[in-house]
């Protein structure tokens, strides 16, 4: 699959360009930006890379699918041009303004016969990966409460305005994460952290607090700019409980400049001082980390086009997510329980 991929910020350049050159079956064959300095970046990082001003040009050279990982505001006009000529999209976090205008864009691409996928690769992140081994063995029993905490000092990488924010961020990550472990959501209740800034005022932090359809309630809670970086996963049963603090290794990894293309078979592992514990009856157990592997996005979104085969996040679940996220900023802005 001949993959071009829009944008070359951090998301671009740090989460899907290495991910994309990793995955089988996939070629990373051009880039758009008409940043001279995200230029600049691509010369360094690919120098033998295509670089577009715009995704009409990427798409006159001829492409099979693009990822759209553009600012949050630009985002749904990209990918809708993208469909309409034809080609198959990757739409990053969050992949719309709202739930309704995530299904407006799942019904263009199912009456164009076209896939369309939504980047919620942190379901391959090795934590999460590690917690969905552990469930498959029922050594919890059942399973009441799941505490989620991603906080991390970066100021800088707060995105402004109404189309921003932390929830929108990585909410979605965390929303789809407990989805994705713990089925639907029928309520939700939430708190958000506010800071004013010069294009609008801007959630920066947030608390909430799921109730999934299965019985299991979820405690989401993730900031920016309150200069502390954790990672901490927390689940309480009936049979006993689980306990782990990430080092978020495989974006740790690239931003030290390592690659999974080049160390596919042990990338991926947080190491032993990070792997989680498991408390019940026996004692305590020492569980260790499931591989994290972000190109496995990639693989199976390239397999499901060939084959007409199941996308590793359909965008219905996208939808569904951001169903919670509507819902948890309404419930701050009132005050209340919202039930979906």
């Amino acid at each position: 699959m001949r993959l071009g991929l829009v944008g070359y910020g951090a998301g671009g350049r740090f989460f899907h360009a290495p991910f994309i050159e990793a995955a089988a079956g996939v070629d990373l064959v051009g880039v758009v930006t008409r940043s001279p300095q995200r230029r600049a970046q691509v010369a360094a990082d690919r120098p033998d890379l295509p670089v577009y001003d715009s995704l009409a040009d990427l798409l006159a050279a001829g492409v099979d699918a693009v990822t759209i990982t553009t600012p949050p505001e630009t985002r749904r006009d990209l990918v809708l041009e993208a469909l309409a000529a034809g080609v198959h999209v990757v739409a990053d976090k969050p992949v719309a303004p709202s739930a309704e205008a995530a299904r407006e864009l799942l019904a263009v691409a199912s009456e164009a016969g076209l896939r369309l996928g939504a980047y919620h690769q942190r379901r391959f992140d090795a934590d999460i990966q590690t917690v969905k081994g552990l469930l498959e063995t029922d050594r919890l029993g059942e399973v009441w409460r799941f505490h989620s905490r991603f906080d991390l000092d970066e100021p800088q990488g707060l995105e402004p305005g109404p189309f921003g924010g932390v929830l929108r961020d990585l909410g979605s990550h965390l929303v789809d994460q407990v989805l994705w472990l713990f089925g639907p959501a029928v309520r939700v209740h939430a708190h958000l952290d506010h800071v004013d800034l010069p294009v609008g005022r801007t959630d920066c932090g947030f608390v909430v607090c799921l109730d999934h359809a299965g019985g299991t309630t979820s405690y989401l809670s993730a900031s920016k700019l309150n200069h502390i970086t954790s990672r901490t996963l927390r689940i309480y049963g009936s049979d006993g409980s689980y306990r782990a603090t990430s080092s978020d290794v495989q974006a740790g990894d690239i931003g030290l400049g390592r690659s999974p293309a080049l160390d596919a078979e042990s990338w991926g592992y947080e190491p032993p001082q990070h792997w989680g514990q498991l408390e019940t009856v026996a004692g305590t157990q020492t569980i260790p980390s499931a591989q994290g592997r972000y190109q496995d996005y990639y693989s199976r979104f390239a397999e499901a086009v060939a084959t007409g085969g199941p996308l590793p996040v359909e965008f219905e679940e996208a939808a569904a997510v951001l169903d919670v996220l509507d819902a948890a900023r309404l419930s701050a802005a009132e005050q209340r329980v919202v039930t979906i």
